[in-house]
């Protein structure tokens, strides 16, 4: 069944809606990815010294680092769950859901006891949060880039896919600028005894507004179209494993070097150059926050290209040349210009980075078909983020000790991680010029 003229004549007329469906894209995942990042940031400057204060600086970072990845092992359920119900009740729903579980999450970590309290149990319950954050954002993702890509104008599922990946530099800015506000206005004492607290406090308030704003989203016209003709997959994740495994396997190689290449950057280097090169942590707090307002012009600008070119030349460009880039990387960080680690990790964010990213929600999403849409582009996104990005941060940190404190291993394993992603992308077909279909699209 092709996607219908009872789903796609509605949304031409539609375009009040479309921009309703955008501003709900990039705002309510703007707050889920506040809440994410927010750990993500202490987990390099925060939890070593409040939840593990009895290690040695590199074994403390370590730990707070194996937290972080946590969270990610607990991703791709949450994209089976989301994509199972999502493709079965609807995408509006788990919307809904991932977002209340994020936003209970981030305020509960804000109200951990110290080590010093509790002990043990400190890190015991942050791990089991971060668990529920990963959850959270397993189901997220999937389900906002799916909705904005299939209430999209014709010609325009590239753009209308960068409305939900907006939403991830906002996010970054947001938790680094509310981190650097509290970090900035007072010592590090009080820092590190109750400051760093309130950005996770004021995640309350986040959530309400996204809440507010998602609930007057319609369901998308796609999946009403399929569920009109009562033609729901029965087990829309059991589909994709059983009859589409091999662009699953591809979506989850794609998405390997992209999502390692952004922790890198936005996690572990905030450590690295306090540890290793010397750099206030302000240095790489600013550094994140003028990469994150950069990104609200490359996400777009990249995935706009690909409803001109194609996904896959833009996709490909993107692999080779943030593989290539880790080298240079390293020498403009150990040159000790502020200027030029400010402008390495704005070039590896966004002008490479981004060139994946951006693309990444309407590529994955146009390799599956309707009825197993959600599921299939959930499942590949989030695997690939846990067996990369989730472990990027520790396995940098590991290798740089492994190395004394030289980045030849961390070059070695951002080369690796690019030629897999690019030979993936290489097998990948091309999508952009597809028609919107049912299940004769799946393949």
């Amino acid at each position: 069944m092709t996607y219908s003229a009872a789903a796609a004549a509605p949304a031409k007329g539609l375009s009040k809606e479309h921009r309703k469906v955008a501003a709900a894209s990039f705002i309510g995942t703007a707050i889920e990815w506040y809440d994410y990042y927010l750990y993500g940031t202490c987990a390099a400057l925060v939890f070593p010294y409040v939840f593990f204060p009895s290690y040695d600086p590199y074994v403390g970072t370590l730990v707070a680092f194996a937290t972080y990845a946590v969270g990610f092992v607990a991703r791709p359920i949450g994209g089976v769950v989301a994509g199972h119900y999502g493709d079965r009740v609807g995408r509006k729903a788990m919307l809904m859901l991932s977002l209340l579980i994020m936003g209970v999450s981030t305020v509960l970590i804000g109200l951990i006891p110290s080590y010093d309290q509790i002990g043990i149990w400190a890190a015991v319950i942050l791990c089991f949060l971060r668990i529920a954050q990963g959850f959270a954002v397993g189901g997220e993702w999937g389900a906002a880039v799916v909705m904005a890509v299939e209430h999209a104008p014709p010609g325009k599922r590239g753009l209308y896919g960068s409305f939900p990946q907006l939403g991830v530099p906002a996010g970054l800015l947001m938790s680094t600028v509310a981190v650097a506000i509290a970090s900035g206005s007072m010592d590090n004492e009080a820092f590190l005894s109750w400051g760093w607290r309130v950005p996770f406090l004021l995640s309350a308030a986040l959530i309400l507004v996204g809440v507010y704003i998602r609930s007057s989203v319609s369901e998308s016209p796609a999946f009403q179209a399929v569920k009109q003709n009562n033609q729901q997959a029965e087990r829309p994740v059991v589909d994709v494993l059983r009859g589409q495994w091999r662009i699953l396997l591809l979506t989850i190689g794609m998405k390997f070097l992209q999502n390692a290449v952004f922790y890198l950057y936005s996690v572990f280097m905030l450590s690295y150059i306090v540890n290793s090169l010397g750099f206030d942590r302000q240095v790489g707090l600013n550094a994140v926050v003028i990469s994150s307002i950069v990104g609200f012009v490359t996400l777009p600008l990249w995935s706009w290209l690909t409803d001109k070119i194609g996904r896959k030349p833009v996709y490909l460009f993107g692999c080779i040349a943030s593989t290539l880039f880790i080298v240079p990387f390293f020498s403009m960080a150990q040159s000790g210009s502020i200027f030029l680690l400010t402008v390495a990790i704005v070039i590896g964010l966004n002008v490479l980075h981004d060139s994946l990213y951006g693309p990444q929600a309407v590529y994955f999403s146009e390799l599956y078909g309707t009825k197993v849409r959600l599921s299939g582009a959930s499942i590949g996104y989030q695997v690939g983020a846990v067996l990369s990005g989730g472990l990027a941060p520790l396995i940098a940190t590991a290798l740089l000790a492994a190395y004394g404190g030289e980045p030849t291993g961390v070059i070695i394993y951002v080369f690796i991680l690019g030629i897999v992603s690019t030979g993936c992308t290489f097998l990948a077909r091309e999508t952009y010029k597809d028609k919107w279909e049912g299940e004769g699209s799946q393949d």
